[in-house]
Parts: structure tokens; sequence; C-alpha cells
């Protein structure tokens, strides 16, 4: 990595060993800050804090080798990432704003994907981590976690159930507390619809209407009009002198017919007029039925002013404006669906409470299955847990796990018992430690000190590297509180994990840095920053100073100096 302008870092270099690196350095000297560099690179939280005082941003550059063929690999290239000679180069920028940009292979990329990344690439651990282990869903989650398969399988399924329950009782409990509600809309339903029902319009009524009430209130006009018309046509009965078009165009036609051999064209207009006279008859006969047939009843007329009254009320209540009464029949269509799904709410009650209690039968037995198999793997993640503490000075510790269930009555049946139940089960699991034989097993978070918490967490990673490795581990002081012989067996423990993997160690312990593959100093100089040369790795002379520092604050104690050799020669004998 290449750390710039973060906190009390200037510029500096930091390249890790393939096997175990330790950063040490005296106290403000800056480790944290390659722990926070990593942690950015990583997809961590930005703050303009850390920006350096009088800097625009912060820089930290990465170049982390990964397999052609990982995963990652993909994930990366998926987001326009290119490889550079089998490595992935990866930055991210801090402004002094705040505002943060991440950079993988070259392309500029979302924040989010340093962090997908980042849980196939580094496992971080971390005193907040430690407290973390304490929650009861983390020591769950850490349980599933190491049972794999055995638990993901059943889980997933159990998960499915319990959501498709979860969605059934919130329809039922719609339905049941909405139950008033309903019951007012069905009965406006029905009323509506009956009342719409005693009418019984049709569809373009009203327009029909509109229509004869038009002709009904002039029908002695319209009488009048088409006698006039058939008398113009036909002829009046009662005026055997009067003059009508019908005897006009038959002498018309007589005219032309005497003539029409001597021309065609003559002809062609004696055709046309013989026309004429035929269309004028049968004008003349329509004009004549239409006033014999034309109802002048008053009492029709009351009567259809009376129907559209009432469709126009019914407009007025279910229709909308200028839709005129098939609005109303939509409404009616629309209601009858509607009613029928109001009416079907006991039998929906029914089905929802038959699929509920179906769902919990199911759900229960999953959840025992999920029980079940936690169980068979608590017994040797405790066996595992309980081995790796022996290595680590804690030879009389005993780890186990406690898997209860609280009963409720609300709750699904396992084990013939109604016991409460959550998304991920109906297991409460908690972690229990017994230090020393004779002692009650107690939960970590009260049966552990600091520096037991420390070395159960890191035997909790230990174990999971042999189940479920990432190719590096960050432990940044989990080693606190501890101290003497506890310490050696913490530096041998990570030394044999950093056999399989990359570990990186921040820690102030001496015993736990000399079994160190490489050892960073991390150092300020006289005006307080850390330069380039401010991390650099320390060999020989330089190392035995350093952790005749850490030993005894004296690098020139020749007692330290002693001790300090004799740590190295212990931890390459071991290795």
């Amino acid at each position: 990595m290449r750390i710039r302008s973060l906190g009390v870092i200037d510029d500096a270099v930091v390249e890790l060993s393939p096997g175990f690196t330790a950063v040490t350095g005296e106290t403000g000297a800056g480790k944290t800050m390659v722990v926070t560099s990593l942690g950015l690179l990583l997809g961590g939280r930005a703050d303009a804090a850390l920006v350096r005082i009088g800097a625009e941003k912060a820089v930290v550059e990465g170049r982390i080798a990964v397999p052609a063929d990982a995963s990652v690999v993909v994930r990366a290239e998926e987001a326009g990432a290119e490889l550079d000679d089998g490595a992935l180069l990866i930055s991210r920028t801090v402004s002094a704003e705040g505002r943060s940009r991440a950079h993988v292979g070259g392309r500029s990329v979302p924040v989010g994907l340093l962090a997908d990344l980042a849980d196939e690439l580094v496992a971080v651990h971390g005193q907040t981590d430690q407290q973390g282990l304490l929650k009861l869903s983390r020591q769950r989650q850490a349980l599933d976690r190491y049972a794999g398969d055995a638990v993901a399988v059943p889980l997933a399924k159990y998960t499915e159930a319990y959501k498709r329950l979860r969605a059934v009782a919130v329809e039922l409990d719609e339905i049941t507390t909405r139950a008033r509600e309903r019951a007012q809309e069905a009965d406006m339903l029905r009323f509506g619809l009956e009342e719409i029902g005693a009418v019984e319009p049709r569809a373009g009524e009203d327009a029909e209407l509109a229509e004869e009430a038009e002709r009904l209130g002039h029908a002695e006009a319209l009488s009048s009009a088409a006698t006039a018309a058939h008398a113009a046509l036909a002829g009046n009965p009662e005026d055997p002198e009067g003059i009508d078009a019908a005897t006009l165009v038959a002498g018309a036609a007589r005219a032309l017919e005497a003539v029409r051999a001597h021309d065609p064209a003559l002809a062609a207009l004696a055709d046309r007029i013989g026309e004429l006279g035929i269309l004028l008859g049968d004008v003349a006969g329509e004009l004549a039925g239409y006033a014999d047939d034309l109802d002048a009843d008053p009492l029709r007329l009351a009567a259809v002013e009376e129907r559209r009254a009432a469709l126009t009320a019914l407009t007025r209540k279910y229709g909308h404006p200028g839709e005129g009464v098939d609005a109303v029949l939509t409404w009616a269509e629309r209601g009858v669906v509607r009613l029928t799904d109001l009416d079907g709410d006991d039998e929906r009650i029914d089905e929802l409470t038959a699929e509920r209690d179906a769902l919990r039968v199911e759900l229960g037995g999953l959840a025992q299955a999920l029980t079940d198999a936690r169980t068979e793997a608590a017994d040797r993640f405790a066996a595992a847990v309980t081995a790796e503490l022996a290595s680590l000075a804690m030879p009389h510790a005993r780890v186990s796990f406690e898997i209860r269930q609280s009963e409720d009555a609300e709750g699904v049946e396992v084990g013939g018992r109604a016991v409460a139940y959550g998304p991920s089960g109906v297991d409460e699991v908690e972690l229990l430690l017994a230090p020393h034989p004779g002692a009650p097993p107690r939960p970590i978070a009260k049966g552990a000190s600091g520096g037991e918490l420390s070395r159960v967490m890191l035997a909790v990673e230990v174990v999971f590297a042999g189940t479920d490795p990432v190719p590096t581990y960050l432990f940044d002081e989990v080693d606190a509180g501890v101290g003497g012989k506890a310490a050696v067996e913490i530096g041998r423990r990570l030394a044999r994990l950093a056999r399989t993997a990359q570990v990186v160690v921040v820690t102030h312990l001496p015993q736990v840095a000399a079994f160190a593959d490489r050892q960073l100093l991390v150092e300020k100089t006289n005006d307080g920053s850390v330069t380039r040369s401010g991390v650099k790795v320390l060999e020989g002379e330089e190392r035995i100073r350093e952790l005749s520092r850490m030993l005894a604050g004296q690098e020139d104690s020749e007692t330290a100096r002693a001790h300090a050799e004799e740590l190295l020669a212990t931890a390459r004998a071991d290795v």
C-alpha cells in the first residue's frame, strides 16, 4: 500500500509479507492509520477528519495479488477493471470536504464494490469485533458460518417459508381488522347495485330517450310539415286544381318520351327524369306514413321524461359528467366484482387460516432441522475452538454452546412445545466458556477477561480459517490484555495460521512480533509526521532494537536485547 496525507502519515509505503507481518511502533506513531488505510481500500466509511491537516485529499493505493480464476476477478472485470500482471490495483481518495472516490483496475467504481470484493479478500478483526462476538446474534451467525451447507440449506428453506408466513399473517390481519370497514363498503355496493337494478338501464338508452323526447315535444309541428311536404310532392285531394311535383315530373317525362329515339343524350335525360319520378313517389309515400305513425300522445312524453329523470339520478350518483348511463353500467360491473371479493372474505379468511396453520407446521419442521444441524455443528465447533485455546496457553479452558428456545404460545411447535420464532429459526445460541476445571460454563461476556476474550476470538478465527479461508487476515491489537506465556502462544498460533494465509497483526507485544516473517516499524519524524521512510522493514540489529524497546522501553538495555534475541531464536526454531 501507498498512503498519502492520511492522519499523521504524510507519505509512506507499506509492503506486507506473504506470510506473517507484524506492525509495531510507539503509541501515536500511526499504526492505526495502517489499519485505517486497509479499511478504506476495503470500502470502509470515509471521513474528512482522516485527511491530514493542510492537505486537499488523502489517497490510499493498494496492489493485491489475486488468482486469475478468483471470483473477485470476475466481479472486478464485470465493473470494467483490468488486472496488472496478476494483481488488482485499488485506490481510494478522500477529499478534505469528505467526498470519496474509488478506482479498481483503472476504472472508477462505486465504493460499494470495494466492500463486495473485501468479503473474499480480507478478514479484519479488532477490539470492536471482540465486542461484536459478545452479541448472541453474532454468535449464532458464527455457528451457522462454521456449519456450512448443513445449516445453510434448511435455513434457506426456512427463510422462504417464514417470509410467506409473514405475508399470510399480514393479509389475514388486514382482513380481520378491517372487517367493519369492508362490511360498510359491501353494504354501500349492495344498495347501489339494487338501485341500479331497479331502474334496469340499457347502454345508450339515455341518448335514445333524448331523441324521443325531442320528437314528442314537437309532434304537431312535425306532422304539419310532413303533410305539407307530401301535398307538394303528391298533390292535395281536396285541391284537384293544385299543381304538385309528381304531376310536373310526369309531364316532363311524357314530353321527352316522344322524341327520345332521335338522340341518345336526350334519352339518357329521359331515363333520369323517370328515376326522379320514382324517387318522388317513394319519398311522398314515406312522408304519408311518417305523418300517420307520428305519436303525439302526451302520456308517452311524460313517461319518457320520467324515465330520463331516473337515469339522470343514477348518473349523478354512480357515473361521471358527460359519460351518461354507460358510466353507471361500468360502475355496476366493477361493483359486482368488488362485492364478490368482499363477500368472499369469510372464505378467504378460511383459506388464509389453513395456509397459515400449514406453514406453521412446515416452519416447525424446518426449525427442528435447523436446531439439529446447529447442535451437531456446535459440538464440532466447540471442540475445535477448545483445541485451539489449548495452543493459546489456555489448556484447561473449555468452550461450549448453549442452544435454547423461548416458549411462546403464539410460536411454532418444535419438539412438542410452542416456541418463539424469527427470521433465522427458533434458536438462541450462546457461546460459553469454562476457563479452568471446576468452573461452570458461563457466557463469554461474563466469564472471559479481556485477554481470554482476545484468545477466544483468535481461536474462533483460526477455526474459521480451516473451513472458509480468506487470503488475508488483519488483527488490530486483538492481543490486548494478554502477556507472558499467553502472548508467546498467540504469536506461535498466528505464525501457524500464516502458513496457509497472509496474516497482518498490529501489536504492542514483542512476543507476538517475534514470530512475524516481516516486522514493520511505524515511526514519526521530528516534525510529527510519518514519511515514506517512516514505515520501514526491520531486519537484524534494527529488529532486535525494536523488540528491546517493546520489552523494556529501552533499545540499548542489554537485558532487553538478550531477551529479544531469545524471543527471535525461539520463534525461528518453532517455525
